[in-house]
Parts: structure tokens; C-alpha cells; sequence
């Protein structure tokens, strides 16, 4: 067996960050910013991201139907965006789709809003409808680690009205678990919270691979974690109090 030492302000990072009302964004400037589709240089997400997006648009055929519309946003841009739109939309339609500054998944870089390809398009609301080629994009994404994060029977729990334009980024298999299991983002959370390192939730894949996912608390200074020796694992912060760790066993 080996073990890591993570430091306590790494529960700030990762793929798995809970941002919300409730939990504001820590960490404002992401590595590995890069943009979501070639054609539109300018609206930028984490590496990752982009990469599984592509191959999502690639494996249904959609590059030319569905485009990126907004992705990652500095605090100043997400402050104005909100003001704006109190000022042009009013406080009760604001407060449903545009999330307070540093409390926006966008500024996370892990998260995309995305549209059908059309002359006109709503940059708060873009068309994303539960037909087509964005709900063959949508039963998709799951399996490239991307989630439809604000689903309209989890407003009360999320906070926030029904997006479905608005994908986020957390990984495979994580993605799979909350769309098998009908989660939120929230509610995935404190699930895994229910698995620590001696009783951990095991997800198998359709080719019955076996991935391992718990939860550490994160102490005071320092974490010890053990892991599997020459084991490929990740390690994610939640934003809250731990480490979700995820180790994908040998075969």
C-alpha cells in the first residue's frame, strides 16, 4: 500500500467541487483553461471539459447542430452578468437563473451552457430542448462525465430553476452514478459521504470493471490517504469538509 498527504485547501479543488448558495468558490482562477470548441476560441472551460465535450459531439454527429455559449467566467464577469440582468430582467427571473458572484459553477471552469445552432440565441436561456440532437447530447454526456445539473424536479435542492442548457463536468463514473441513481449534484454529495476508506461504493461499468469511490474527512493541517499500490486513482475536493477519492481497480 502507498499513501498521499493532501493539504486542507485542496478540498477547494477538483472535479467534484459543490458550488452553490451555499458554498461559495474558493479557488477563482482554474488551470488548464482551454476553449470548449475550436470555433469559438474565446469561451474557455478546464481541459478536460473540452476534451470530453468534443468526443460527446463527435460520437453523435453534432458539431454543426450544437454550439458552446458560455463557459468559464471570471468573478468580475459573473458580477456583472448579474447586475445586468437584475437590471434588465428583474430581481424574480435573476435570482432563478443567474447565480450570485463566486457562487457560479462557471467560474469553476467545469461547467458549459450550450444551445442549438441558430441565428438567435439567448445567452441566459439558450434552446436546449428534450428532443433531437440535444437529447441525444443529453442521454449521452453521462457517459463522458458530464451532468444536466439543474434538472426542474431538483429546484429546491439546487436552488436553482430548471437549466437545461446548463451541463457540468464531474467525471466518469461519477456522472453515471447520479444519472442511474436520479441525483443532484447536492444530493451525490452527501452520498458519497456515506462511504468511507472501509466501506466504499463500488460502481461497475458495462464492461463490469469495478471503480471504488469514498469519502476522507479532511483534518485540521493534513490528510492521509492510502491507496493501492501502482493503483491509478484521482482525489477530489468537495469544497465542504473532504476528499472524494476514486480508484479504478485492476482487472
Amino acid at each position: 500500500m502507498k499513501s498521499i498527504t493532501l493539504k486542507k485547501e485542496k478540498i477547494y479543488s477538483g472535479n467534484l467541487l459543490l458550488i452553490n448558495a451555499h458554498y461559495p468558490l474558493h479557488n477563482t482562477s482554474p488551470s488548464s483553461l482551454t476553449p470548449a470548441d475550436p470555433r469559438f476560441p474565446d469561451i474557455l472551460i478546464q481541459r478536460d471539459a473540452a476534451n470530453a465535450l468534443q468526443l460527446i459531439l463527435d460520437k453523435i454527429s453534432a458539431k454543426n447542430s450544437i454550439v458552446p455559449v458560455s463557459g468559464y467566467r471570471s468573478s468580475a464577469e459573473q458580477r456583472s452578468i448579474f447586475y445586468d440582468s437584475l437590471k434588465d430582467n428583474g430581481e424574480e427571473f435573476t435570482r432563478k437563473y443567474v447565480a450570485l458572484p463566486d457562487h457560479s459553477e462557471h467560474q469553476t471552469g467545469l461547467a458549459i451552457d450550450l444551445g442549438l445552432n441558430q441565428a438567435d440565441i439567448d445567452f441566459i436561456r439558450p434552446d436546449f430542448p428534450y428532443d433531437g440532437i440535444c437529447d441525444e447530447f443529453r442521454k449521452t454526456a453521462p457517459y463522458y462525465g458530464f451532468i444536466e445539473r439543474y434538472a426542474k424536479s431538483k429546484k429546491k435542492i439546487t436552488g436553482i430553476s430548471h437549466e437545461p442548457w446548463h451541463f457540468r463536468y464531474v467525471g466518469y463514473p461519477h456522472s453515471k452514478i447520479i444519472e442511474e441513481n436520479g441525483l443532484s449534484l447536492e444530493e451525490y454529495i452527501t452520498f458519497i459521504k456515506s462511504f468511507g476508506e472501509h466501506n466504499r461504493y463500488i460502481y461497475y461499468g458495462k464492461d463490469s470493471t469495478a471503480t471504488e469511490v469514498y469519502y476522507v474527512s479532511a483534518a485540521d493541517e493534513e490528510t492521509e490517504v492510502v491507496l493501492p499500490d501502482e493503483s491509478i486513482y484521482q482525489v477530489s475536493g468537495n469544497n465542504i469538509d473532504g476528499f472524494i477519492v476514486t480508484v479504478w481497480r485492476k482487472p
